[in-house]
């Protein structure tokens, strides 16, 4: 057993989560009279925290504008309650969750997505599965801050050399070596294994059967 502790990212990693994105993007635009995006352009936004999400949905409208605090109210508004929506676990991801707690290994997740809406949806796909859930709150600045990630180890009991970070993009890269702990990459998600590559990954999976069968060996 390599780690006692595997934190993962939640868009990208262990849920697909693109279509409820794109239809929460499009329905916060449309509430505004603002053209939609497609999906691939939605993909390209995240990582880094709604405000950001919004910020690069209106492109050329500054955060604190009226008109970027009306869309990102009317987005997290219509998010929260529709998380759900066309939302699911990877192929694999479940079975994966289920062999690291036979393991005796302790899932958790720390996300730069709502808080609120990420411990729904991951008590809604995961259940006990994943132990611990945090999500962006006010308060605390979003990842690459490690802020969330230092509060799981002390939580659950994991030291630095016990702990990997998991997730699909550069911010889970970066997030990894801000909190001083190793970091896998997944090239299932958001982010191409290219570049993933151009940004720091070492280790990459393209399959949770293959990741699996590290972490637990």
């Amino acid at each position: 057993m390599r780690y006692k502790l595997v934190i993962f990212d939640l868009d990208g990693t262990v849920l697909n989560t693109i279509g409820g994105l794109t239809h929460a993007v499009n329905a916060a635009l449309a509430m505004n009279g603002i053209a939609p995006k497609d999906t691939d352009e939605v993909k390209a936004m995240i990582g880094n925290g709604t405000r950001k999400l919004i910020e690069r949905s209106l492109a050329s409208v500054p955060s604190g504008d009226k008109l970027f605090e009306k869309v990102y109210s009317d987005y997290s508004k219509f998010y929260l309650e529709n998380c759900s929506y066309d939302t699911f676990p990877y192929e694999g991801v479940p079975e994966m969750l289920k062999a690291l707690r036979e393991h005796g290994i302790k899932c958790a997740v720390v996300t730069n997505k709502p808080d609120a809406a990420a411990k729904k949806l991951i008590e809604e796909n995961f259940g006990k599965l994943i132990l611990e859930t945090h999500g962006n709150v006010p308060e605390v600045p979003v990842k690459p801050d490690p802020t969330f990630v230092y509060k799981t180890m002390e939580s659950l009991g994991a030291s630095s050399s016990e702990t990997v970070y998991i997730g699909d993009s550069d911010v889970d890269i970066k997030t990894g070596i801000a909190a001083g702990i190793d970091y896998i990459s997944v090239d299932w998600g958001f982010r191409s294994r290219d570049f993933l590559i151009e940004n720091g990954a070492g280790l990459i999976f393209s399959d949770p059967a293959s990741l699996t069968s590290y972490l637990c060996d």
